[in-house]
């Protein structure tokens, strides 16, 4: 075959890459629709996630080594040690660190996701959300609820005290339960939920509470102590939050499902280190895309507290905007009006730019107050880069460096420069191989 001929070929190939795109985001978005996912079981870290060893701490956001770690991550990534008896103090744990001897990677690596810093740690109970359709599998660490906790990068001796009670109380229990049960449907709980004011990211009042009425039967129903029977009743009563870290699973289990077609620009993971932001996309693999991670210009602040104390954006809670709530459905949570800067009516604006960005609506997920439209979902890289409309994100603030934890909540915008790159990369990967 002569040059011109191959040329000719390849170039008559690459002029039917927008029909391809159009189909492999047409499977992309009915995989997403498609996944079922019920919290079925409790389990250590050690002995379901894959890969985890016991020198091995996860995290959130892309890949980072240890020297560019924002202050909450080094901290909470410390105090995990010492929880593990790998280290006894601070200065220790550092020494484990700088001289490698522990094993660092991000959660999104091992079918996993946490909240915040994200830390998971071997011997710490996970929640195992299971796909009904396709079987597979997602872990999650508990939220630790309020005050001085890792997900929010503080360690001090009552986050000792509250983790032990997590790993050798509450998490048996709800084992118990889960089985009892049968398994929960998660997007049952969250479709609920939004039509009582979450928007499942910063606000789970309504679906932890949901969750609580689905489970109470089987808490008191296990033979276990009255005592027992109120303390987990009540920390779970008492966390708004508890229900974040199983809607992340079943999010995730989402958008995995989504995850390596061929010529699709779906986006399939954004996530944040407190350092790095990074996102993936379904024809690229699990190549992280990166820029800097930004800081929260649009929050509320604890008394004390303002703009400069923030750290950048952390977390792998961003999954859910992925997937399509949080930010992406704040229109549902009228709560959640104060954070959108201009009230309950930039709330609406922003749900509604979110479906310039987006691909379908997921019915799933209706919000009331736009008569029932489903949530904006299956963000495409095109669309961000042409409109110049970044993804809107729900988020907390921690402190950068005082291990203060959690001093403010709000709303960042993923960085353009992301998608740009992500969208670089596929025009080349594409073209060029057409």
């Amino acid at each position: 075959m002569s040059y011109k001929v191959e040329l000719k070929n390849k170039i008559n190939r690459a002029n039917f890459l927008p029909d391809r795109i159009k189909e492999a985001n047409v499977l992309a978005i009915e995989r997403i629709l498609s996944v079922e996912p019920v919290l079925v079981d409790i389990d250590t870290a050690l002995n379901v996630i894959p890969g985890m060893t016991k020198h091995m701490i996860l995290h959130a956001g892309p890949p980072i080594d240890w020297e560019r770690m924002c202050d909450p991550m080094k901290r909470a990534i410390r105090g995990a040690l010492i929880f593990e008896g790998l280290a006894d103090d601070d200065e220790s744990a550092h020494d484990l660190l700088k001289n490698r001897k522990i094993t660092l990677s991000p959660n999104h690596h091992h079918d996993a996701v946490g909240p915040m810093t994200g830390i998971i740690s071997s011997s710490m109970p996970v929640i195992v959300t299971k796909d009904l359709n396709s079987g597979s599998k997602v872990y999650s660490s508990f939220n630790e609820g309020g005050g001085k906790v890792l997900w929010f990068g503080s360690f001090g001796k009552e986050t000792l005290v509250r983790l032990q009670w997590l790993r050798d109380v509450f998490g048996p229990v709800m084992k118990r339960v889960i089985v009892r049960s049968g398994g929960i449907s998660i997007w049952n709980v969250l479709a609920q939920g939004i039509q009582m004011g979450d928007e499942c990211h910063n606000r789970h009042t309504a679906s932890t509470n949901l969750f609580l009425k689905n489970i109470v039967e089987h808490l008191v129903s296990i033979g276990i102590s009255s005592d027992l029977t109120i303390q987990v009743y009540r920390f779970i009563a008492g966390n708004s939050h508890f229900f974040l870290n199983i809607t992340m699973s079943a999010c995730k289990l989402a958008m995995d499902a989504a995850s390596d077609i061929n010529c699709s620009t779906v986006v399939t993971a954004m996530a944040r280190n407190g350092t790095d932001f990074g996102v993936r996309i379904s024809g690229l693999g699990n190549k992280w895309f990166i820029a800097p991670s930004p800081l929260l210009k649009d929050a509320l602040y604890n008394p004390g507290y303002g703009f400069n104390d923030g750290a950048p954006d952390i977390g792998d809670s961003s999954i859910i905007e992925t997937m399509g709530l949080g930010g992406f459905a704040i229109a549902a949570a009228p709560a959640m009006a104060s954070f959108a800067g201009g009230g309950f009516t930039e709330s609406l604006n922003i749900t509604r730019e979110m479906g310039q960005i987006t691909l379908t609506k997921n019915q799933k997920f209706a919000i009331p107050v736009l008569d029932f439209e489903g949530a904006p979902t299956g963000i495409d890289i095109r669309k961000v880069v042409e409109t110049g409309i970044s993804p809107s994100i729900n988020s907390a603030v921690v402190h950068k460096s005082s291990g203060a934890g959690q001093i403010g909540a709000g709303i960042s915008k993923a960085p353009y420069e992301c998608f740009e790159k992500a969208l670089l990369a596929f025009g080349k990967k594409y073209r060029l191989a057409a």
